[in-house]
């Protein structure tokens, strides 16, 4: 029994996003340093539910749909990472991020008391990386009747693959996506398909919910669109980076 490697050529990269507080709107960059704890600034904040006393106390736009429409701005690297100090509000008004006014427009959203956190591992739901094809976001939206928008899915690496067929991404767990033509460049090992809630219904500009999205992906792939992974190779991600598959193989 000879154990080897297989090395497939899966595309590019074509999007890479940080999303800076958890359910607020997304940052897309051209080129992204990728750490232990996934992109540089990614999910570093999210507003903790006071009196939850739950293993999930953060506030997401699955209970406030308008978290999506807050876009952090005002980035600086001051603390080591590219992390925002403000917030524009969806009436057009600049927020401290850490400032008193926005925890209690928050609140009010909510309709309980929230706080700000900060932690520095960042605030994953299961992996500190997802990824997802463009053929998986065309295939879930032609199945909807939607618009494709990979925002819906928010994930941190959109690829665009060479086939067409979506939801590739189950056939990679298990494996490691490596970035980069060497063998030194950042590499993520793919641990599980993405279970999807109802925030993909909501629109990122206007967080209308459409109900179709969700039960497409159920009805295609068991309710999974797109993988989580684990950082086994640090390393700087660039838009327009090749992305291929490695896999142990047994023979």
């Amino acid at each position: 029994m000879i154990r080897d490697a297989m090395s497939i050529q899966l595309g590019r990269v074509c999007e890479l996003v940080r999303y800076p507080v958890k359910s607020m709107a997304g940052t897309a960059t051209e080129s992204a340093f990728l750490g232990w704890h996934g992109l540089d600034g990614d999910r570093r904040f999210a507003f903790r539910r006071v009196e939850d006393t739950s293993g999930f106390p953060w506030l997401t736009a699955s209970r406030v749909p308008g978290l999506l429409l807050y876009h952090p701005i005002g980035f600086d690297e001051s603390t080591g990472e590219l992390l925002p100090n403000e917030v524009q509000t969806p009436t057009g008004a600049c927020l401290p991020l850490q400032g008193d006014e926005l925890q209690r427009e928050v609140s009010e959203r909510y309709g309980s008391h929230v706080e700000l956190m900060r932690l520095r591992s960042g605030i994953f739901d299961d992996a500190p990386v997802s990824v997802i094809t463009l053929a998986t976001v065309a295939g879930i939206c032609h199945e909807a009747g939607t618009t494709p928008d990979p925002r819906r899915f928010r994930a941190n690496i959109v690829l665009e693959t060479q086939g067409s067929e979506p939801f590739p991404e189950d056939e990679w767990i298990g494996g490691t996506l490596a970035f980069g033509d060497g063998e030194s460049g950042p590499a993520v090992c793919v641990t599980a398909r993405d279970a999807r809630c109802m925030m993909i219904n909501l629109d990122p500009d206007t967080a209308v919910q459409d109900a179709r999205v969700l039960k497409a992906v159920v009805r295609l792939n068991e309710n999974n669109a797109g993988i989580y992974g684990t950082v086994t190779r640090t390393g700087t991600l660039r838009v327009g980076q090749s992305v291929r598959l490695v896999a142990s193989a047994l023979r």
